[in-house]
């Protein structure tokens, strides 16, 4: 998603460890991954319900405790649940995913089918985005902690509320209140990639440019002022903008500066007194909100209105904005993720939670698996032969005793 961080609700407080009820869904998290992925697709978690599929987590995670070699914390705020190791390794890695999905399209529970390659698909919501990479990230937590053979520490976050507004977003209240949930040397977000990395991405900016005019009759037009014409002009800049493109650490991201959308007119006879759209600039993570703020007032020719006051007849404001997040590949620990998945990554082209953890110094990367173009539709797929290879990889780089070094 893409949304500003507006002030909302206090979180209530960290849960006391304790067993949970016996009634809720049980989960077992060193289950086959691609079972796992079933399971958590069938219980319905669409934004704003999710205290079930949480319930689930948390109980799955102290039944793991009661037996792991590798003792952890467990806390729950509201419906997101966190777990943590604290062996004393020097690398810590985080592994978050989203519980919440959009709305059910028909496509609850799962369904297996064959693929045009004759291979095993599952269907159903939130098989791609992102039940699927979280089954991964909470199959691997299991697995390591029961075995003991982590090379480093891990935290894990299954957040509430990402499909939806900012403030309903779990891992924004976590970055907001509980900020030490984040902290880590690499963090892994489970949003779908094709089962290789997506680095960094782009941040997004929205700003609502309007136009004031006069009414009139358009049969005697120049006894009003045509607010249409007044945006024009900025308009065709957008319209002439040429986007480069930037590379870091090996990605390459372009930008974009986009009309996304347009309102003007009140009859067909009538000169409108009102005009307004919203200009998207979707900019690369060399550039701070700050700077891409500028960089589009000044494309625009708008950088001087902020002195304007509201009988302006141009003007001009931000409607929402997200930081974009450095790849940081160069990090050691990063470099030998990538070793981990064959050398495959490339740019996220579009924003994600992991700006959250670049806005505390974090590098943090997306690796999940299903093709993000059937995210959010009625036919939401993923191969399951790419989530048993995400939780193979994934383990082989959480199991490398050079992690660390």
């Amino acid at each position: 998603m893409s949304q500003s961080e507006p002030q909302s609700e206090p979180q209530s407080e960290a849960q006391p460890e304790s067993a949970q009820p016996s009634s809720v869904r049980t989960l077992d998290l060193h289950s086959d991954p691609v079972k796992l992925t079933a399971d958590l697709v069938d219980i319905e978690s669409p934004s704003h319900h999710e205290t079930e599929i949480a319930d689930a987590i948390e109980a799955a995670l102290y039944e793991v405790r009661e037996n792991a070699s590798v003792d952890f914390t467990i806390q729950r705020y509201n419906n997101t649940v966190c777990a943590k190791t604290d062996a004393g390794f020097d690398t810590r890695v985080v592994l978050a995913g989203h519980v919440d999905t959009v709305p059910i399209a028909d496509n609850v529970p799962h369904q297996m089918v064959h693929g045009d390659d004759g291979e095993p698909v599952m269907h159903g919501c939130g098989t791609t985005d992102m039940k699927s990479g979280l089954a991964v990230y909470l199959h691997v937590f299991a697995q390591l902690v029961d075995s003991g053979k982590l090379s480093c520490d891990l935290t894990l976050i299954a957040y509430e509320g990402e499909e939806v507004a900012t403030r309903y977003n779990g891992l924004f209240h976590l970055q907001r209140d509980h900020p030490e949930w984040l902290a880590g040397d690499l963090a892994l977000l489970g949003e779908p990639s094709g089962g290789i990395i997506e680095a960094g991405c782009q941040g997004t900016l929205r700003l609502k440019v309007s136009a004031r005019g006069q009414r009139a009759h358009s049969a005697r037009s120049w006894l009003g002022s045509n607010a249409a014409h007044t945006l024009a002009p900025v308009l065709v800049k957008v319209a002439d903008y040429q986007a480069r493109e930037v590379t870091i650490d090996g990605c390459t991201y372009r930008e974009g500066l986009n009309i996304v959308h347009l309102e003007a007119g009140v009859a067909t006879n009538t000169i409108p007194d009102d005009a307004w759209m919203f200009v998207n600039f979707r900019f690369a993570p060399d550039r701070s909100e700050d700077e891409a703020l500028q960089h589009a007032l000044e494309v625009l020719g708008l950088n001087d209105l902020g002195d304007l006051d509201d009988d302006a007849p141009l003007r001009v404001e931000v409607d929402d904005s997200a930081g974009a997040a450095l790849p940081g590949l160069g990090a050691p620990v990063a470099k030998r993720l990538v070793d981990a998945v064959g050398g495959n990554f490339r740019a996220k082209l579009g924003w994600t939670d992991v700006s959250r953890f670049s806005a505390l110094g974090v590098p943090a990367v997306n690796f999940g698996c299903g093709d993000p173009g059937y995210a959010h539709k009625p036919n939401e797929q993923c191969p399951t032969a790419q989530i048993t290879q995400v939780a193979q990889q994934l383990i082989d780089y959480l199991e490398n005793k050079d992690l660390s070094s």
